[in-house]
């Protein structure tokens, strides 16, 4: 019989709710039907990925403890990818520390990869057990995970009974899940229908795509999976669906606020009784609530959301900002803004003179400050702020660039046989070791033959990796005027597991990067704050960066000004932005030069996400596109734009 499990806690999010309703943001706690019309699934937005693993952990554990008090199982549906790490890691802590048992917990795991053995680097049975099972006291025969190492004549089988024992310990309680950019759950792709059940499927070109950094290399990529169905899913009693980052914005948005669709199998979820979509403010980006609140309520017009309902304006109706009309305010549910300031060019003026004053030109940067760049990879420097850079070399600042991982994972196998082949033929040459240079070619050559996709690399190769996008990144800082020795490699530890999977932050990540603190005692520090990069090393390292800042502060030293760049994946909107900083077309040019130095990362790189373009594509039209926004708003034409935020 279907046991009542109680509705998730909706008092959660109160104290953002209290905050954002000052500061005219979309309220944050769980809202749907009559309160927020246009989200058909229930949605809490929280401040960051570690609010939503904290939430729907408590959730978790507050569900085993009934269960456990009741003399009953609780019954887990479990979900993979990075989404959920940070929930397991909860619950690993909370077991750890507070005596959460998963003694009578029973899973089951929405999908598995065909064909997959099941200790594979790329298997979710071996990704399970790393990142959850591993670390608790569940019993291992209560564990349940789709095989994709079976005979393909068995796997229909294998199927129904996935189905046969999950009806038979009485259905799922709670089922977490993430969401795909095509909308899929589980391996659910467009097609799926709402009677689906666990099936082997065809694998959607989108989702091999997003995968293709875990596996080295979409080619690697399996073409099927087996996964539950839509209808299995729907039957779980309480489901979570959890989202995070920039990327899941559009598609957050499509599956909470857009018709039920066939072809994006999330919208299936608007019709269970008790769904909860869990997402931070990136994710949550584009609903209505979040992105154009006045539309669907009253709201308190404080000064950012003035400026982002402008500047929405403007390029909603096409004018320039200072040609808007009581008419278009009035067209737009926008009367009240034009009330508080009296006119329409009240308004019109007080935004267009907000975004003017964020232009920074070299002029207006800083001068003589001693700066540290953290860059997560050795490229995301000149990537993202090679404009900045520049300026910053010839304003006088003191400009180190600290590359806080080697990025030697992203480095393709036949770059390292061509550094191979130039060290023995430069050393045949009489200019080095030959018989040295010779054995070193014959380890690396005959592993070469025998590596499979995703297995790690022996540690000669990863030094060679790790030495070539080190020798691209000196290369790099130097077209931009900055000497070789303003370079420091710091190698943290959480990225050496020679795996697109990392190691969490540690101590001695943060320890190397306070180390570098102390030494240069910067006055500004420039951090990532891309946190859309498809293996999440660029979140990770800001992890790093604000941790040993707070322990620097809290030491006794000044805490230096952080500005956090973007680039590779993503721009800061002009409204988000603290700074516009404009780069002439010759500013961009050696910005692009620089980039070109990243040879290994030319052309075709390892982990490109879903933008097909090379890095330097990426970077000249998003600058281009920056500065052409503010040529539409009615401000001055620049040729292009880099956009900082300062924390």
């Amino acid at each position: 019989m279907p046991r009542s499990v109680s509705g998730v806690r909706t008092d959660a999010g109160a104290v953002l709710e209290a905050r954002d309703s000052r500061e005219g943001r979309g309220p944050s706690r769980v809202q749907h039907g009559a309160t927020v019309p246009s989200e058909r699934i229930r949605t809490v937005v929280v401040d960051d990925h570690e609010g939503i693993a904290r939430l729907v952990a408590n959730r978790i554990a507050t569900l085993i403890r009934e269960r456990t008090a009741a003399g009953e199982r609780a019954v887990l549906g479990l979900a993979t990818g990075s989404t959920p790490i940070g929930v397991y890691r909860e619950l690993i802590r909370m077991h750890r520390e507070e005596d959460l048992s998963f003694a009578n917990v029973i899973t089951f795991n929405l999908d598995e990869y065909y064909p997959m053995a099941p200790d594979s680097v790329h298997s979710y049975h071996r990704f399970m057990w790393e990142n959850l099972f591993d670390h608790v006291d569940v019993d291992r025969k209560n564990v349940h995970i789709p095989r994709g190492d079976l005979p393909r004549e068995r796997v229909d089988d294998a199927c129904r009974r996935y189905e046969d024992e999950i009806r038979r310990v009485g259905g799922i309680d709670f089922q977490i899940l993430g969401i795909g950019k095509t909308g899929h759950i589980g391996f659910n792709e467009p097609g799926s229908g709402s009677d689906s059940r666990t099936r082997m499927v065809t694998l959607d070109a989108v989702t091999r795509r997003d995968a293709a950094a875990d596996f080295f290399g979409e080619d690697y990529v399996p073409r099927e999976a087996i996964t539950m169905g839509v209808a299995t899913i729907l039957e779980a009693r309480e489901i979570a669906i959890l989202a995070t980052g920039e990327h899941k914005a559009f598609i957050v948005r499509r599956a909470v606020e857009g018709e039920v669709d066939v072809e994006v199998a999330a919208t299936f979820l608007q019709a269970h009784p008790n769904t909860t979509f869990y997402v931070d403010r990136a994710a949550a980006a584009e609903l209505t609530r979040i992105k154009t609140p006045w539309l669907i309520d009253e709201v308190q017009w404080t000064p950012d959301l003035t400026v982002r309902a402008v500047v929405w304006l403007s390029e909603t109706s096409g004018k320039a900002i200072l040609h808007l009309t009581q008419r278009d305010y009035a067209e737009h549910k926008m009367s009240s803004l034009v009330a508080r300031y009296g006119t329409p060019g009240a308004v019109n003026g007080e935004v267009f003179n907000n975004l003017g004053a964020k232009i920074r030109g070299k002029s207006k940067l800083p001068r003589g400050l001693r700066t540290i760049c953290f860059s997560p990879h050795p490229d995301d420097d000149v990537i993202s702020m090679g404009g900045i850079l520049r300026k910053f070399v010839e304003n006088g600042n003191d400009v180190t660039v600290a590359y806080m991982t080697s990025g030697n994972i992203a480095v393709f196998d036949h770059d390292v046989r061509r550094y191979v082949d130039y060290t023995v033929r430069l050393a045949h040459n009489g200019h080095g070791d030959a018989k040295a240079a010779d054995a070193l070619a014959t380890k690396v050559y005959d592993f070469f033959d025998r590596k499979r996709p995703g297995d790690v690399d022996i540690p000669e190769v990863l030094d060679i990796k790790r030495i070539i996008r080190e020798a691209e990144a000196i290369s790099g800082i130097e077209t931009v005027g900055l000497p070789a020795e303003k370079g420091r490699f710091l190698n943290l530890p959480f990225y050496q597991t020679g795996k697109v999977k990392k190691d969490p932050i540690g101590p001695e990540d943060v320890a190397i990067v306070r180390a570098l603190l102390e030494e240069l005692k910067p006055e500004l520090v420039f951090v990532a704050g891309d946190l859309s990069d498809p293996h999440g090393t660029h979140r990770m390292c800001k992890e790093a960066v604000d941790l040993a800042l707070q322990e620097y502060a809290q030491a006794g030293n000044p805490r230096p000004e952080v500005w956090l760049y973007r680039g590779a994946w993503q721009e800061w909107p002009v409204t988000e932005a603290t700074w516009l900083v404009p780069m002439s077309q010759e500013e961009l040019r050696l910005k692009i030069q620089a980039i070109f130095k990243h040879q290994s990362q030319k052309d075709s790189a390892p982990f490109p996400g879903s933008d097909d373009r090379e890095f330097w594509q990426r970077v000249e039209s998003r600058n281009k596109d920056t500065a052409g926004i503010l040529d539409r708003l009615g401000l001055a034409n620049y040729f292009a734009m880099e956009a900082y935020v300062v924390e």
